[in-house]
């Protein structure tokens, strides 16, 4: 069963072109990571949570992963405080189902 975790990141107004700069820039030693299946990084359309997606094989590829040195280094650098307008949310959940892809 496939696992998503999407952390959901009120980015502050004036911020958004370096939060975008730093995903585009990204070292994304993540992609080695057993159980890695893929990431995708969201700008709101309207609002100003992006949301960040991983997609994981299992649960324990994703804690694997937290307890990482890669993890680690990939959140050496983060933005300031003020980047911000206030707390993430991270949300884990598993896909129970999903459409056939097309031809």
């Amino acid at each position: 069963m496939v696992l998503i975790v999407s952390n959901r990141l009120p980015v502050a107004k004036g911020h958004e072109e370096e939060f975008e700069r730093r995903w585009k820039d990204r070292k994304w030693t993540i992609t080695k990571s057993p159980g890695f299946i893929r990431t995708e990084v969201l700008r709101p359309v309207k609002g100003e949570h992006y949301v960040v997606m991983t997609h994981w094989r299992t649960k324990e590829d994703f804690e694997h992963w937290t307890e990482s040195q890669a993890f680690m280094e990939a959140h050496l650098n983060t933005p300031p405080k003020e980047a911000f307008s206030g707390p993430s949310k991270l949300e884990v959940h598993e896909v129970i189902a999903e459409s056939p892809s097309n031809p």
